[in-house]
């Protein structure tokens, strides 16, 4: 009973902190700790609030823009199962914006190219080494 109070009252001063305008974060979690932190953006500094906008613009290009580096590592390690990233950067390959992924496995080295905006391998390399 006492931690459902406790989460209860969390969400009502959350509730009632969002409505005032300000961003609140709670944590249901742990009811021992103090049940919201209020910060109202008249108390954010301009360059604070222009630094947080302007990072989250970035993420949202990045996200919109195409295939990310982490996914085309999951495409190229689903080319070669087992082997082990060597490195990954962007190039260009047959007109194609393109994620290079070295990998190996054994004494094999695997070239994977994952297209940036549809996620397929537009070229793949081996060599032994």
């Amino acid at each position: 009973m006492r931690k459902t109070t406790s989460i209860a009252i969390a969400a009502a001063a959350t509730l009632a902190a969002l409505a005032a305008g300000g961003t609140a974060v709670a944590s249901a979690s742990a009811p021992a700790q103090a049940p919201a932190t209020v910060r109202s953006p008249a108390h954010a500094s301009p360059a604070h609030t222009s630094a947080a906008s302007s990072a989250a613009m970035a993420r949202s290009a990045v996200s919109s823009s195409g295939f990310t580096r982490r996914q085309a590592i999951v495409i190229a390690k689903r080319r070669v199962p087992g082997a082990r990233v060597i490195k990954a950067e962007r190039e260009w390959e047959h007109g194609h914006r393109t994620w290079k992924v070295e990998l190996r496995r054994g004494r094999r080295e695997y070239r994977v190219y994952v297209s940036i905006a549809t996620g397929r391998i537009v070229k793949f390399r081996t060599h032994h080494s």
